[in-house]
Parts: structure tokens; sequence; C-alpha cells
């Protein structure tokens, strides 16, 4: 089951007869171009490391370490006199290694472009306030920024809207602040010298894979390139009452710096490897990065990530699970975060952001998979962006981007699980649903509007569920129990070839009973992928959207105006969907493809298959709502309401 899980993310996966992933080219014309002196070495039984050693040594290459998740058997080599990259491959150092008797598979690793998501302003660096708005008689931090932190405690500053933020008060007030808890931050390296940070710095977790070195040290560059990691950091766990820069949402909390983002291309190997990175010492993975942001690449995690992500999910946390955290993406309205297989997996927690008067941010993404939002950038004035730790002992106020929302999320979760230690992935998820608000978000171009579920949820296709209330998830953590277990219930396929007209639209209906009677019968839906082949004479001009049988209409795939894509579509994309979270799956699920184009477009829907996922018990059954008028409330009556009939 994990393997097949496994290739509805990774890119270009597909499963042999015995069931191993099989390594094939990527989607979005990225890979292929340049190949790198990393090499996959699979070895046919599990070796000792020392073997292991002697092997790459005697092939003039160096042995960098064990890839997750595979038993012994799957190691990273690096040619020590191979360029770090060129255009072709070099089948002479393949052919070396695969005469070695012990080695099944050698791969030479393509390259592939990972970008930040941050939005740079022209504004100096290091701007320092002049004044601070003043607080009334509260508990509240004493660091100098901590005023300009209005996503942590909203006055109205700058001219945002009072009480919009992460209300972590409310959490510090119950005690919680992050004790005993660890963020890695994956990113271009973390200042761990740095004043505010060096205190809650986790030495043993941290480990640099750009330079395979374990200390994740910022490289130096003029501009400063390579202090967004150090941001992303101060967000999480920058210390409280030292009189430097600001406070971090879990202020008591740990960071791990994860070096990974610093190189001229990145590979399957470093990210597999980062992201399975001490498992057990790491709680929470905090991504501000992803495919490039310009809204015409598909693209995603490939076979080595994802099998790392799985096992975090599965195993990390003495089997409790890792809690991935993305970022959205940064490309706008002309960009689809569905299209990023990072941000769109149901294994990760996908944060989009809003401004401080609650409106959208113009860089914000929107799909179907995002589950929550946290906050960016304030409106008009760049000084109110996120004020955080930046390199060499400096502050800063104008960290921004989704790259700011991600980390703000890793810190509320890092609150979740000081208060209860034992919630699993899929609790961090649930909680996120249950206790997000809509508070003030709106979407500033009137396009995408909160709409209530077949259960009695709201969402946004720009804001997920909400933003993330601290205090109120806390509380919940509390007295959270486990939610039942979870099943994959592959509900129906339409395998022929049926052609999208050039005006409106195809209707693909696929009737289930959510695989009742069986072993994987789900009954409480928590994601819903639709897994489709599809080609278009311009890619970006498609969309495509997924009905519930309860009626709930999302929009899996919006246009994209930057995509003239005609020949690679999408080939068994899952594309994701969260807002038919809690609702009952059986009966007949529609999907709409059209084209938003004033020309003749023509197309072809080659196959779309339906995956639920979800309990066959009810998830909260064993809960006590605090408020008849919480979303716990609503969503167990509903629940309850219909087993009833």
């Amino acid at each position: 089951m994990l393997v097949k899980l496994v290739c509805l993310f990774a890119i270009g996966c597909s499963v042999a007869a015995t069931g191993v992933p099989q390594e094939s080219h990527s989607k979005g014309g990225q890979t292929g171009d340049v190949f790198t002196s990393s090499f996959l070495v699979r070895f046919k039984r599990s070796l000792n490391k020392q073997l292991v050693h002697e092997i790459a040594s005697r092939n003039g290459f160096q042995n960098l370490g064990e890839l997750p998740g595979s038993n012994g058997k799957e190691f990273h080599f690096k040619h020590t006199t191979l360029p770090l990259v060129r255009t072709r491959r070099s089948i002479s150092h393949t052919r070396v290694l695969k005469k070695e008797p012990l080695v099944h598979t050698a791969i030479q690793q393509s390259g592939f472009k990972r970008v930040k998501r941050g939005f740079r302003h022209a504004v100096p660096l290091n701007y320092i306030p002049d004044k601070a708005p003043g607080y009334g008689g509260e508990n509240v931090p004493t660091d100098p920024y901590f005023p300009f932190q209005w996503y942590l405690k909203n006055t109205g500053q700058n001219g945002g809207k009072a009480k919009l933020d992460l209300n972590v008060l409310a959490a510090w007030d119950q005690g919680i602040t992050g004790k005993n808890i660890t963020t890695a931050i994956m990113d271009d390296g973390v200042d761990y010298m740095h004043a505010d940070l060096k205190f809650n710095y986790n030495a043993e977790a941290s480990y640099d894979f750009s330079s395979n070195d374990p200390f994740p040290y910022p490289r130096y560059t003029d501009d400063w390139f390579n202090s967004h990691g150090t941001r992303c950091a101060g967000e999480v766990a920058a210390a409280r009452d030292n009189g430097i820069c600001g406070v971090g949402v879990a202020y008591d909390s740990k960071i791990a710096g994860i070096r990974m983002l610093d190189q001229p291309y990145m590979t399957d190997l470093i990210e597999a490897n980062s992201m399975g990175h001490e498992p057990h010492k790491i709680h929470i993975y905090s991504a501000s990065w992803g495919p490039t942001d310009d809204g015409k690449t598909v693209d995603g995690p490939r076979n080595a990530t994802m099998r790392a992500i799985v096992q975090g999910v599965n195993e990390g946390r003495n089997g409790l699970g890792n809690i991935y955290v993305w970022a959205s993406g940064d490309g706008g309205e002309e960009d689809d975060c569905n299209c990023d297989g990072y941000a769109a997996s149901m294994w990760t927690i996908s944060i989009n952001s809003a401004i401080n008067d609650g409106q959208n941010a113009h860089y914000d993404e929107s799909c179907s998979s995002t589950l929550a939002s946290t906050f960016s950038n304030g409106a008009k004035d760049p000084n109110t962006g996120v004020a955080t730790t930046d390199l060499y002992g400096k502050c800063t106020t104008t960290h921004s981007g989704t790259s700011a929302a991600a980390p703000e999320a890793a810190g509320v979760f890092a609150l979740a699980l000081e208060a209860n230690p034992s919630l699993s992935w899929r609790d961090m998820q649930h909680l996120t649903v249950l206790t997000s608000k809509r508070n003030s978000l709106f979407d500033a171009k009137n396009r995408f509007h909160w709409t209530m579920n077949g259960v009695g949820l709201e969402f946004n296709h720009l804001f997920g569920f909400g933003v993330l209330d601290a205090g109120a998830m806390v509380a919940l953590a509390k007295k959270w129990r486990t939610v039942p277990p979870r099943y994959h219930c592959e509900a129906g396929a339409i395998t022929q070839m049926h052609r999208i007209p050039s005006s409106g639209s195809l209707y693909l209906p696929i009737k289930t009973n959510a695989c009742k009677g069986t072993d994987t019968e789900v009954r409480y839906l928590e994601h819903v992928q639709a897994v489709i082949t599809a080609n278009a004479s311009r890619r970006g001009d498609l969309e495509l959207f997924l009905t519930s049988p309860m009626g709930t209409r999302s929009m899996i795939l919006s246009k994209r105006a930057n995509d003239d894509d005609r020949r690679d579509g999408f080939t068994k994309w899952p594309f994701m969907t969260t807002h038919t979270w809690g609702e009952y799956p059986q009966g007949t699920w529609m999907l709409e493809a059209t084209f938003n184009s004033q020309e003749s477009r023509n197309g072809w829907i080659k196959e779309f298959s339906l995956v639920l996922h979800g309990t066959k018990d009810p998830p909260y059954q064993t809960l006590s709502p605090a408020s008849p008028h919480s979303k716990l409330a609503i969503v167990k009556k509903a629940h309850e309401d219909k087993d009833s009939n």
C-alpha cells in the first residue's frame, strides 16, 4: 500500500510487478538537461557502512550515506572528480559501479531547480523601527521588535485589522511555549550563532546536505541572499525577553538547521536525505521553497524523496509521524499550487498567507489542496512584513512571501505538540481544519468566496479552512483523542479517452460505494485525489472541477496564463482537494473539464481515477465540544445526524 501511495505523488513513478518504484523522467521539462556528480547506488542486499565505503572509495566515489527507508540497500555516492553539473550523463562512471558484484543499480542523478518562496522588497535590508505602538498592561514580550510582530498581536498597527492574528498569546497564557519540540528549517542554512537563536538551536538534529558536514551555516553572499533560512528560524523559535529582535511563535522550542538549498542544482537524494534526517529527534519539518513559481511548471518530489516523506509520516516521531509544513507558493493568480507536488501532497500541510488587513497577498497562489493560512507582509508599507532574525546578529521587518507563512504555522504546530505530544500527523491536520478561523480573510479581487461544505465546514479556495488560531488549537489539542485508522479507497476509474470540447464542458461521473464492505471502506473523508492523465492544445487554459456527492465543488486546476504546454499535459497527476473534509463519499462524483479561453482549444481526458482517503469510524465520537457553535460540534452533529438516518 505504501508503494502505491508513493507513486501517487512521486514524479514519473511507476510500479513494477515487484512493487518497487521504477525510475523515469519527470514532468515539467526541468530534468534531463543537466546531470550532477551524485549517484544513487542500490545494492543487491543490505550492506554495512564499512563495506559500502570500500566500494565507493576504490571506484573514485565518496559515500555520503544511506537513503532514508532503504534498509541498508541504497546509498548516495558522489564522484570526487566529476564536475558538479554537466549536460551529458557519465556513462563510464555508471558502468564502473555496475561492474561491482554487489551493485544492483547505479543511477546518475539529474539536477533540477528549487526556489525559495520569498517576495523580495526593494527596501533597505536593515530597517530599524523608529517608534513602537503601545500596549496595555498585558503580559506581553519585551523584545524590541515584538510591537511590530502584528501577526502575533494585531492592534491595528500600520493600518492592519485589530485582532487579525495567530492568537498566540492565548496559547502562551495556557503555559504552552513549545518546550521539547524541534522544528527543522530545510533551507539555505541557519545562523545558529545569532544571539536570538543560539540557545534554541538543536545541533544534534542539524546537518548541511549542501556541503556534507554537520554545520549548516549560510554561505556568505554580498546581497545576503542566503538569509532566508535564518529568517524562517526566527519566526519559529526566537527567544523571548532578551532585548534582541522579536519573539518566535514557539519561543521555548528548538530549531534544527538543514542546509539543502544552496547548490547549483537540487537532486532527489539531497531532498530525500533532508526530509528523512533524524526523524525521531525532529518533530516538524518546515519548507519555504518548491518548484519554480512561474505559472507553467508542473513538478514535485521524485521517488527517493517521496519514500522519505512517506516513511516520515509512518515511522517518524516513534510512529506518530513527522509533520511536514509547506509554503503554498508565490506564483500569484497566474499559478496553481495543485501543480506543485509538494504543496499538493496529502502528507504535507500546505499553508497560504494573508496580509494585515485580511486580504490575500498579490503573490498568493490558490488551490484546493491548501489546508489553512497564516500571515506574510502587510499591505502598502513594506516594513510591515514579518519581523524576525536576520544574518549576522541582525533583525529585519521585511521578511515576506508564503516563505514567511509556513514557519509561523510550524511554530503553532510546535505549541500543539507540547500541549499533546501524542498527536499523530493526521491529528494535526484534523486540528488545523477544526480550529482555523475565517476571521476577516477575504479575496481582494472577489474571485473566491467562503463556502460551506456538506458537513458545515467553511472553506475558501485561497485560504483553506482559515487562519490558524494557536489558542484554540492548543486548547483542543489538550483534550484530543487520536482519530481512527485511515484507509484509502480506489473508488473508480474511467479509462476511455474523452474529448474536451472547445466550448462548454466535459462531465465525467464516477459512482462509488466508497469500498463499502471491504477492508478499505471510507465513510468520513479526509483527502480526495483525482488522478488524471490529460493533454491539451494549450495546457494553461484547461480548468478542472470535482464535485462531491454532497455537492461541494472544488476547483482542482485553474487557468494558468503562462502555461503554453501542448506536449506533456498531465500524466497520472494527483489533483488533491481538502474541501470535502468530513463529508460522506458514497454517491456520484463528477469531474468537469473545460477550457477558459476566447480562442478555440482542444484536448482529451485520457484517464481519470478517484482515490478517497479517510476513516471508516466517526473521527470525533470520543470528543466533547467546548461550545455548541464550534466547528467540532457542527461536524460531529452532522455525522451523528447522518448515521442516525
